[in-house]
């Protein structure tokens, strides 16, 4: 007996099989011919082709150019519709929110910047998300509705059993109990939220230094210190969403601290966080310690050491190496991780010559001796992650043939 439309095995759910394997295909490799498509699927060239002219019809794929510079006749090309689905992500700091849309092939088409100076905004956050996405949907050239989902990325982590944000008192007005459903009545689309290093964790394994990788962690300094944890390629947020704030963790060399959320900092932070590296510049004698944010300090002193060869410099890598590694060292010990990312401006300035510090400081105080890597995603990375989080729901709703 026949099964019923949708049932696994049906014909109706092997063609949306077939054409989600070429969608993915098209997104992978850009522009490909019937033909290519055909042998990288393991279609015949009959089935490929009515495959692509019922991707067409839909409005997912697009016919553009031919083949040029090859033997024989040259062949159409097709590769996926741009227009087909949008999708939008936020990077939301103390100081500003960074909005983006992407389109359906990831390029991102839209981005504009809202300051949010401080504690002096008296601008509610709702107001000041709806205002961030808004001007970079304006960029796009698009309008609200167009946008399928949004990802916005924070600081913290919002408790899923109370809905507050927890671990970032540092981000004035997004602390309110309502909040999430306030913001569920502004906006048009579906939105998730997710933990900032999180989403730069997302980025590095679809884009960056970790693809193909199932298990590892991330380290991120820049204004604060945290780790991301993906474990069985899926990231492990814990039980209130706090899993990888390794700031508060304890660790050798600072004060035992107590009520840490309350003061908003711990060993791990205090030890080697983006604002311990000025002072540690201080204290060796180092006296033209760049100005400005403790994080864009730091990466400017992590970069001049890294390539410095006075006594001074290499002694302030070869410390802050080590302190990186005293943390990482507890993470190693309990997840035995595949690999470990360095990523934030205050250790992706240091380059090699610092990740070989911290490997090799590792390696004398872990037993499990993951690999490290730099993070390879330099640009935005929590707003890429936001929009890789977004665009692969939006691809899932869009590229399901089978409905």
């Amino acid at each position: 007996m026949a099964g019923t439309a949708g049932t696994p095995g049906t014909p109706r759910v092997l063609r949306a099989m077939n054409d989600r394997a070429a969608l993915d295909l098209l997104l992978e490799h850009g522009p490909l011919s019937r033909t290519r498509i055909g042998k990288l699927t393991g279609l015949s060239k009959p089935t490929a082709s009515q495959l692509l002219a019922r991707l067409e019809a839909a409005g997912l794929v697009l016919a553009t150019g031919t083949t040029e510079g090859r033997p024989g006749p040259s062949a159409q090309l097709y590769e996926v519709n741009p227009a087909a689905g949008h999708a939008a992500g936020l990077d939301v700091t103390p100081q500003r929110i960074l909005a983006a849309v992407a389109d359906i092939t990831g390029r991102t088409v839209g981005r504009h910047e809202l300051p949010t100076p401080g504690r002096r905004t008296g601008t509610p956050v709702v107001q000041q998300v709806t205002d961030a996405l808004d001007g970079a949907v304006k960029a796009a050239g698009l309008a609200r509705d167009d946008i399928h989902r949004l990802v916005i990325g924070t600081p913290g982590a919002f408790d899923p059993t109370t809905g507050r944000l927890r671990y970032a008192s540092h981000l004035p007005g997004w602390h309110s109990p309502t909040l999430l459903d306030e913001l569920a009545a502004a906006l048009p689309m579906p939105f998730e939220y997710e933990n900032d290093v999180n989403l730069v964790a997302l980025a590095e394994q679809r884009l960056g230094a970790a693809r193909g990788h199932t298990d590892f962690v991330l380290l991120w300094n820049q204004e604060g210190l945290g780790a991301a944890l993906v474990l069985g390629g899926r990231l492990h947020r814990g039980w209130t969403g706090g899993a990888g704030e390794v700031g508060f963790l304890p660790v050798p060399g600072t004060p035992l601290v107590r009520q840490v959320t309350k003061a908003n900092s711990g060993g791990y932070q205090e030890l080697a966080g983006s604002q311990a590296v000025p002072r540690l510049a201080r204290e060796l004698g180092i006296e033209d310690v760049p100005p400005g944010l403790y994080a864009e300090s730091a990466a400017a002193l992590v970069a001049r050491a890294a390539q410095a060869d006075d006594d001074a410099h290499r002694q302030l890598l070869r410390t802050y190496a080590t302190r990186l590694a005293t943390g990482l060292a507890s993470l190693v010990s309990v997840l035995d991780p595949e690999l470990v990312v360095l990523s934030g401006a205050a250790l992706t300035s240091g380059g090699e010559p610092l990740r070989a510090l911290v490997q090799a400081e590792l390696e004398e105080l872990a037993a499990s001796r993951p690999r490290l890597v730099v993070g390879d995603v330099r640009e935005h990375p929590v707003l890429r992650g936001a929009l890789e989080s977004a665009l692969a729901t939006t691809r899932d709703e869009v590229f399901d043939t089978s409905r």
